[in-house]
């Protein structure tokens, strides 16, 4: 386009102007927003079981078996082959969950790839 100003015709005769140097598509990104600041209490924590290495057989078979595999919240209640009641999964509302699975996974790692162990017994 190489003006600003477009005319378009339509078929009863009357004319349409488009200013297109004027039509903002975003009107939100033109604003300046200041980056908010966020409190994070549990950081320290996530960071600490983030940065966990595995480096003992002992440990290693200690988280793979205590961390579940599973939600172990989600239950489906059934009456006569009926669903009564269903409750789910409740995993992603514990403020680590991606940490402690990201933990049983190296540690599952660590188990298979290091000590040469069968891991499906923890799976």
């Amino acid at each position: 386009m190489e003006n600003a100003h477009s005319t378009i015709e339509p078929r009863q005769g009357t004319n349409l102007i488009w200013l297109t140097s004027e039509i903002s598509l975003n009107p939100v990104s033109e604003r300046k927003v200041k980056p908010a600041l966020h409190f994070n209490p549990l950081k320290p924590i996530r960071q600490w079981l983030d940065q966990m290495e595995i480096s003992d057989r002992k440990m290693a078979q200690t988280l793979a078996s205590l961390i579940p595999a599973q939600c172990p919240f989600e239950r489906t209640v059934k009456l006569f082959n009926r669903t009564i009641l269903y409750i789910p999964p409740l995993c992603k509302l514990n403020p680590f969950y991606e940490e402690l699975v990201g933990l049983r996974f190296r540690a599952l790692c660590y188990l298979a790839d290091e000590c040469g162990e069968d891991i499906s017994s923890y799976c």
